[in-house]
C-alpha cells in the first residue's frame, strides 16, 4: 500500500512545487491537486459537505490550474506520482486536454494519474456548456476520445459530444503507457458500475462512510464485470491509525492520501514531517 498527499491549491501558502518536492523527500509516493475553473457567485448547486449552496472553504474560488501546478511539481521531482483529485475534463476541449495531459506524462517520465469527477457544482458546469443531466455520458466520451488520441497513430472518434476525423497527435504518454484513470465520487453502486465500465479505480470522497464495505463491494462488482486484476482504490484519510491502515492494506486498498494545509511553506513542511513520523516504516516500505 502506498501513501500520498493532496494539496487543495490556492494563490496563497505553499506552492505545488514546494509541496511535491517535500513529499518526495519524505518518502510519499503521490501528490494530488484539485480543479475548479471558477465558482459562480449566484449558485443553486448544493455542496456535498454543507448540503446547500454555501462552500466550506474559500479555496474553491482560488484553486490553481491543476496541470500548470503539476507541471511545476514535475520540474522539481523525479519519482513521486502526479495526479488530480479531482479534475473535471468536461470543462475543457478534449483534444487540447489530451495534449496537455500527454505532454505532462511525457515530460515527467510517465508519472501522471488522472483523477476525474462528474462535477457536483452544476452551476460551474453550465457555464462551460455542459448539460448537467448528461455529464456522466459526456465524461465517458471525453475519456474514450482522449485514450484514442493517446494510443492510436491515426486517432478518430465519433460520439454525441466529441467528434473528430483521422488525426495525428503527439506526444503520446510515456513509453506508450496507459494513463490510470480514477473516479472521485461517492461509493454507490451506480458510481461503481461506471468505474467498472470506464475507469481503473476509485478515489473516496472526504465524507465517505463505511469505507471497508464499499471497498469490498467495488471489488465484487469489478470481478462480476469481467475486469482483470483489481481496481486501484485511493482512500482519503485524516489521521493515521496503524490498526486501520493494516486492515485497509489487507483488504486491497492501493493508496492512502492525506490532505495538506495551504499555509506558509515552513508550517506545511513541519506538518509533513510530523505526518511522516507517524507513518515511519510504512513510507520506507512504500517507497523502497
Amino acid at each position: 500500500m502506498r501513501f500520498g498527499l493532496v494539496l487543495f491549491t490556492s494563490d496563497r501558502g505553499i506552492t505545488p512545487a514546494a509541496a511535491a518536492a517535500a513529499g518526495e523527500r519524505l518518502g510519499f509516493d503521490s501528490f494530488y491537486v484539485p480543479e475548479h475553473t471558477h465558482i459562480p457567485v449566484k449558485r443553486e448547486a448544493a455542496h456535498p459537505q454543507t448540503g446547500d449552496s454555501s462552500l466550506p472553504d474559500d479555496r474553491y474560488a482560488r484553486t490553481l490550474d491543476p496541470w500548470v501546478s503539476l507541471a511545476a511539481a514535475s520540474a522539481v521531482t523525479k519519482r513521486i506520482a502526479l495526479g488530480t483529485a479531482v479534475a473535471i475534463p468536461v470543462e475543457h476541449d478534449p483534444i487540447t486536454l489530451a495534449k496537455t495531459i500527454a505532454s505532462l506524462d511525457h515530460l515527467s517520465d510517465g508519472r501522471v494519474v488522472l483523477g476525474v469527477g462528474f462535477g457536483w457544482n452544476v452551476d460551474e458546469l453550465v457555464d462551460h456548456g455542459v448539460p448537467p443531466a448528461r455529464r456522466r455520458t459526456m465524461l465517458r466520451e471525453y475519456l474514450e476520445a482522449m485514450r484514442a488520441l493517446w494510443s492510436q497513430e491515426q486517432a478518430e472518434f465519433s460520439g454525441e459530444f466529441v467528434e473528430f476525423g483521422p488525426s495525428w497527435a503527439w506526444p503520446k504518454p510515456a513509453a506508450g503507457r496507459h494513463i490510470p484513470t480514477l473516479v472521485g465520487a461517492a461509493g454507490t453502486d451506480k458510481n461503481f458500475a461506471w468505474i467498472v465500465r470506464s475507469a481503473d479505480g476509485w478515489i473516496t470522497t472526504p465524507r465517505e462512510q463505511d469505507i471497508e464495505s464499499r471497498v469490498v463491494r467495488l471489488q465484487q462488482m469489478w470481478r462480476d464485470g469481467g475486469r482483470d486484476g483489481s481496481p486501484h482504490i485511493v482512500v482519503l484519510d485524516f489521521k493515521p491509525d496503524a490498526e486501520k491502515l493494516a486492515r485497509w492494506e489487507q483488504m486491497g486498498v492501493s493508496e492512502v492520501v492525506y490532505g495538506m494545509p495551504d499555509r506558509s511553506e515552513p508550517e506545511v513542511l513541519a506538518y509533513l514531517e510530523r505526518l511522516a513520523v507517524k507513518l515511519t516504516g510504512r513510507l520506507a516500505v512504500a517507497s523502497s
